[in-house]
């Protein structure tokens, strides 16, 4: 975990900051199907912006294509929808808007496009719904004339059922953007269980968290990943869908990263854990000031791939339900296999992130079944998901489990990384050349640690940084006695530091 590259005079090697594991993989691009990949390179290399925050937007771009319209069918009964939850974080002025217009303007036209299909048939509806009203006031007045005659009456209880039967067609939504639980649980019922917010802003995380109503409301996007059934009452109307499907793509700025673990419900109630998190180096400050532009025959062709994807999916009405080949689903196995000793909550690197881990398999059968819809839009239900396509999708999740890796502990919930950092901060306020276990217990606040010997893992993952080193025990005294407390030595960056 220590670097190898910078030493100082005294032996010591250059310590590694707390709570990284060294630089975060930069997105695999190759694993995206070219059209995409192509088009999220050129789009990096206009905007001046790390590839990952145009490959997340792009993953969001096909969830939102194929969201609501297509499922896995795994094994069994155990199915998975294909939406996603991601969220990249880049700091201010990083060109964030940039890259959502560009990733996702073939949605907006297809969504003007689908309106501009839907609109002739909204005014047939409402042509046909203002004659039947009509027709049902004519026959309600004879009922009335007739003095609640049985034909009368059974006439115009007829005409009211025929204005009530008429149903007029909503304009077709497909992106959201600032929006409340509430009315985006609205537009996803209206929209017959689909819909997608894309943002370059952060703000949803504030909403959910009660900003307008002072009330946490997390309901439909924990359903809305799952694919759960919703029915929200409202005081006019009741909402309902069979299975609710959200898909979320969100650029915010790294401190809202740290932030949203302390919103109310968010971990407790596993919203933190649905999301894929990327934290990629910033470009502000080595841009190029005269990037090349994206290629026009780039930029079209994926324009054309997602429209027709969209456009396909969007009149299917029952899902697809997309099949894993054999070799596909060994290779899921096996990643499933390989991932479950690192959830122990005692041993396991990732048992402090679980929540977010347990679901990776599942996110990675996610992933695998867009990069095949958007090889296969039209006939992908016919055929089955690939070991390669799996095996791009299992490339994909490891970047992303490196990243959640990141992400947890920006937010502060690895609560032994948590502890290393309290202790490395009573070090470097100190600065001892040297110090023992029983002082460095004694030195933090109470109730940091519960008995002496509970500082012993903080102290081996600073040792492990680079941050301390451990000085041999000294020889037994021939009296005997209880040995003393076991000593350390302090890195002499940290005395340069303060110097």
């Amino acid at each position: 975990m220590i670097s190898n590259e910078q030493q100082t005079e005294q032996g010591w090697e250059a310590p590694t900051p707390l709570g990284t594991n060294g630089p975060l993989p930069t997105f695999p691009t190759h694993c995206l199907p070219d059209w995409v990949g192509a088009f999220v390179e050129a789009v990096a290399e206009e905007t001046q912006t790390p590839v990952d925050a145009p490959a997340c937007v792009a993953l969001s771009a096909l969830a939102t294509a194929a969201g609501g319209r297509a499922l896995v069918q795994v094994r069994g009964t155990y199915t998975e929808p294909v939406n996603l939850f991601t969220v990249v974080a880049m700091p201010p002025a990083s060109r964030k808007s940039a890259v959502f217009r560009a990733l996702t303007s073939p949605i907006l036209k297809v969504e003007q496009e689908l309106a501009e299909r839907v609109k002739p048939q909204i005014v047939e509806a409402e042509m046909a719904r203002s004659v039947a009203q009509g027709v049902a006031e004519k026959a309600k007045s004879k009922a009335v004339g007739s003095k609640g005659a049985p034909d009368a009456l059974a006439d115009a209880s007829d005409a009211v059922s025929a204005v009530e039967d008429i149903q007029i067609p909503v304009l077709p939504q497909l992106v959201a953007d600032d929006v409340t639980p509430e009315r985006a649980a609205s537009i996803l019922c209206d929209q017959g269980g689909r819909l997608s917010v894309m943002s370059a802003e952060g703000g949803i995380f504030q909403i959910l968290a009660g900003r307008y109503s002072g009330v946490p409301n997390l309901d439909l996007f924990l359903k809305g990943h799952a694919g759960d059934m919703l029915r929200v009452d409202r005081r006019d109307r009741t909402e309902h869908v069979d299975s609710a499907i959200l898909t979320l793509g969100l650029a915010v700025q790294p401190d809202v990263i740290s932030e949203i673990a302390t919103g109310p419900g968010f971990r407790g109630k596993g919203l933190l854990g649905r999301f894929l998190y990327s934290l990629p180096e910033s470009t502000v400050g080595s841009r190029k000031v005269d990037p090349d532009p994206v290629p026009e025959d780039v930029a079209q062709r994926y324009e054309e791939r997602l429209m027709r994807m969209a456009l396909h999916l969007f009149d299917w009405t029952d899902p697809q339900r997309l099949q894993l080949s054999p070799e596909g689903d060994q290779a899921r196995l096996d990643y499933a296999r390989e991932l479950e000793p690192r959830l122990h909550p005692r041993h396991g690197d990732l048992g402090h992130m679980s929540d977010w881990a347990g679901k990776s398999v599942g996110a990675i059968v996610r992933i695998a079944a867009l990069l095949h819809l958007a090889d296969n839009p039209v006939d992908g239900y016919r055929l089955p998901i690939s070991a390669e396509t799996m095996s791009a999708a299992i490339e994909i999740g490891r970047y992303f489990t490196a990243h959640a890796e990141a992400a947890f502990d920006h937010m502060g919930t690895d609560p032994e990384t948590e502890r290393a950092r309290l202790l490395l901060d009573w070090i470097q306020r100190k600065q001892p050349a040297r110090f023992s276990v029983r002082e460095a217990f004694s030195g933090l606040p109470r109730g940091t640690f519960r008995k002496v010997p509970d500082v012993l893992p903080a102290l081996e993952t600073l040792e492990s940084y680079g941050w301390i080193a451990l000085e041999p025990p000294p020889p037994k005294s021939p009296k005997g006695g209880r040995p003393p407390s076991p000593s350390y030595q302090v890195h002499p960056q940290i005395a340069e530091a303060g110097a």
